[in-house]
């Protein structure tokens, strides 16, 4: 089997493995994060309805050469943040997909704990 097909098996078994725990509620939705190699991106979804209830990511973020780095991560983390508490969302699930929790996914984590969700 081709390596790309491979490796993007293995990415699907991980996250399978990571999501079949977790489910996004309207009390407490599932934050996923997405990265790229140039960017960051995270929402907070409702899995029982199919909405995002807010978003963030680091194009939009102002004064960033670059969003794939842990400086974006953490701006990024914080908007996200910022953008639950006027929605009025306090918790979240935490779910880094098929990525490890360490480097730019921790730090946006971090980030969003600091800016007052609780996961």
């Amino acid at each position: 089997m081709d390596q790309q097909k491979i490796k993007k098996l293995r990415q699907l078994r991980r996250r399978h493995h990571v999501r079949k725990s977790i489910v996004g509620t309207p009390e407490r939705p599932r934050l996923t994060v997405f990265r790229s190699n140039k960017h960051i991106y995270a929402q907070l979804i409702d899995d029982l309805h199919g909405v995002t209830l807010a978003a963030a990511a680091s194009p939009s973020a102002e004064g960033m050469k670059s969003g794939a780095n842990i400086k974006a991560a953490v701006q990024v983390g914080k908007k996200l943040a910022e953008n639950a508490k006027t929605k009025g969302i306090q918790k979240a699930a935490f779910d880094r997909g098929h990525y490890r929790y360490h480097g730019r996914v921790k730090a946006l984590a971090d980030a969003a704990r600091e800016g007052g969700l609780q996961f």
